[in-house]
Formats: structure tokens, C-alpha cells, sequence
């Protein structure tokens, strides 16, 4: 079975869930769906190219690069951070960590931000490298740190959301739940405003914390476990939240893919959904990689599915990004996928790494930076 799933004891051992589809262990698995041929439209130039170490690694990370200013930032899993031109892919600066990585990248105010498999934050200067501080965590962190330039927030995979001062790297409060007994394995990067932190955690709730003083402001369920075995009941938020204008977009593993209102949490719109990727949004639209490798697009005032592709099932696609007037996409096989945002039809179709692609694409611009799991960083543009 190309599931990945591990138990999680009271050791805070994490548990995985990496793809999606295995209802019993007795039925024979399905192979990927085969690539269908279709009249291209769009055609992709790679700009540059830049290898970062080993990339994602034997285990399953999702280390996701992020950009600031004029540069892109990358980590491998040994460690490996570098600073990239993302204009002309040149190496601005590299730096050893000299210890496996687990979550990255975050970046802002001056700071790259990265945690550990061994429970730790790791800040560097954004603009040499140099460390600023290292501070201890509860557990891994899996996800990005993301800061407001004065609170520094991790999430752990024991579903703690941590703060940490900015400059000193002290734990200014930590906000404590209890995990599910069955997880996916990671966690959504966080989201900071200058009031609010705000985690998805994994029992299918969305917390919304004072930043000052990390004492919740609200909490949503987005999901409810439901099924007699735990595995059933798995209703991670694992792909990250997506935050637009006041309007915070979710996305959880066999539950909901919702709207909801920043300041309240109040939910705006749902839909049934199951997904381990985030959401992009764009046009009025929110779309959405599910668990079984359909793409869809729906109606945020409405929450109906505008369209539907199936055509990608079994390919344990990423999360989506909007680019240009299309949705990327990445799959297991290193394919990145154009669709459009009208109708969901392929449009484009681009191989990038042999070894997969699990992060989430990110754009500036006319450009689409695409980090594939054996660590090749890709820039493209439409031709």
C-alpha cells in the first residue's frame, strides 16, 4: 500500500497519511490514472534551474520555498538553507544547519524561519545567512514558522502553537491542545497579522490566537470525525490555511473546504471535501486539490462546484496555485499541471523533477517557482 500511516503514542510520534484512496487493506490498490493527451494551449519556458541539496528527502517533508524582495528561499532536509535570485537564479548566500529540516520556509522582517525534526526554531538573517537564534519547540515542527516582525509563531506536530519573540527568540506563550489520536503527518504553516495567529489543527478545528499573549480569540470546527475506526475519523488541517483580504480559506482531510471570517471565525460558505493540500483562490473561485486527485472549482458565494476534473486521480496532487488565468499543479510523478479557471480543462503540461512534486507551487508575477522533491528549483514563465 503506498500509504505511509504510523500510530502516534504518548511519545507524540507522528502520524502519516500521504496519500489518499485505501479503504481496506484487502482491496487491491489502484495505479495512478494514466495521462490523457489534449491540445495544448500554453506553453511553459524555464527561466532558470538550481539543484538545493537533496530536497524533500526520504521522508515525507513539505518544505515549501518563499519569497521576499528580490530573492527565493529554499531548504533541503539535511539543512541545507540558501538565498536564490529569483530573477536569474543565482546564489546569493548558503548556510549549513548541520541538522535535518522539517519545516521551511518562512520568511519576513528581516528573518528566514525554519524548524527541526529535532523540536527546534531556527532564525537566520535574511539578508547574510548568519543565525540570530535557535529555540526549543515541544515536538517537530513540520510546517513554516511565520512572523509579524515582533512574535515569531511555530505550530508543532503535537498541535502546539508556540510564540517566540523576534528578537531574542524567548517563548513569549504557548498555546496548548490536544492532538487527535490518528494524524496525517505535518501541519499547516500558521498564519500571522499583526493582531491575530491563527493554526489549523488536527482535529478539524481553526484557532484563532492573540498574538500578544496567545490566549484563543475564537475557535471554529470545520470538520467533525466521523466512522467507527480512527482512521475514519481523521480529519487533519494539513495543507495550511489561505488568508485573502478577510476572508480565511480551509481545507481539511475528510471533512469541509470552508470560508471563514477572520475576525470571528464565523463560517461564511462550505463544502463537503477531503484534502491534505491547501486551496488556491482567485476570480471569485476557490480551488481545491482533493485527496483522490480530482481538482475543483467552486463558487465562494454559492459553495456549488463550477467544474470538476477527475482526470488526475490517484496522482497525490499538491496543493494548487493560481497563475495567470490557470491553476497549477503538481503530481506525484513530477508533472506540473495547467487548468484552467474557467471550465478546469489542461491547458499546459510541463515535467519538472522525476521525484515528484509535493510542495506548493508559488508566484510572483509572470513567474512560477516550482520546487521539486529532489531538491530542483525551477523558474517558468508563459512563452
Amino acid at each position: 500500500m503506498r500509504d505511509v500511516i504510523r500510530w502516534k503514542h504518548a511519545a507524540l510520534l507522528a502520524l502519516a497519511v500521504l496519500a489518499a484512496g485505501c479503504s481496506s487493506n484487502t482491496k487491491k490498490e489502484l495505479p495512478p490514472a494514466e495521462l490523457t493527451d489534449f491540445k495544448e494551449e500554453v506553453v511553459l519556458q524555464k527561466l532558470w534551474s538550481r539543484s538545493v541539496g537533496d530536497g524533500q528527502g526520504d521522508i515525507y517533508n513539505m518544505l515549501v520555498p518563499a519569497i521576499d524582495g528580490e530573492n527565493i528561499y529554499a531548504a533541503d532536509a539535511n539543512g541545507l538553507v540558501m538565498a536564490i535570485n529569483r530573477s536569474n537564479g543565482d546564489v546569493v548566500w548558503k548556510k549549513e544547519l548541520e541538522q535535518p529540516v522539517s519545516g521551511a520556509v518562512g520568511v519576513g522582517s528581516g528573518m528566514v524561519m525554519l524548524g527541526t525534526l529535532r523540536g527546534e526554531v531556527i532564525v537566520l538573517d535574511e539578508a547574510t545567512g548568519e543565525q540570530k537564534w535557535k529555540a526549543k519547540a515541544t515536538s517537530e515542527v513540520l510546517s513554516s514558522p511565520a512572523t509579524n516582525g515582533d512574535v515569531v509563531v511555530a505550530q508543532t506536530q503535537d498541535d502546539k502553537v508556540i510564540g517566540y519573540d523576534a528578537v531574542t527568540g524567548d517563548q513569549r506563550w504557548i498555546y496548548e491542545s490536544s492532538p487527535a489520536v490518528l494524524t496525517l503527518r505535518g501541519t499547516g504553516a500558521p498564519i500571522v497579522t499583526n493582531q491575530l495567529a491563527i493554526a489549523g489543527l488536527s482535529t478539524g478545528k481553526v484557532v484563532a490566537l492573540d498574538i500578544s499573549n496567545g490566549v484563543p480569540v475564537w475557535e471554529q470546527r470545520v470538520a467533525i470525525p466521523q466512522g467507527r475506526s480512527e482512521l475514519d475519523r481523521v480529519v487533519d488541517i494539513d495543507g495550511g490555511l489561505l488568508l485573502s483580504g478577510s476572508t480565511l480559506y480551509v481545507a481539511t482531510y475528510q471533512g469541509r473546504v470552508a470560508g471563514l471570517e477572520l475576525q470571528s471565525g464565523r463560517v461564511l460558505w462550505q463544502r463537503d471535501a477531503s484534502s491534505y493540500s491547501g486551496v488556491a483562490q482567485g476570480f471569485g473561485s476557490v480551488y481545491v486539490s482533493l485527496a483522490n486527485g480530482t481538482v475543483e472549482g467552486v463558487d465562494e458565494r454559492s459553495s456549488t462546484a463550477l467544474w470538476s476534473n477527475d482526470s488526475l486521480a490517484r496522482r497525490q496532487l499538491g496543493s494548487p496555485e493560481v497563475f495567470s488565468s490557470y491553476v497549477a499543479v503538481g503530481d506525484m510523478e513530477g508533472y506540473l499541471h495547467l487548468l484552467s479557471q474557467v471550465d478546469g480543462h489542461f491547458v499546459g503540461r510541463e515535467k519538472i523533477d522525476s521525484d515528484g512534486l509535493r510542495a506548493r507551487p508559488l508566484v510572483s508575477g509572470n513567474t512560477i517557482y516550482v520546487f521539486g522533491n529532489s531538491g530542483k528549483l525551477e523558474a517558468l514563465t508563459i512563452k
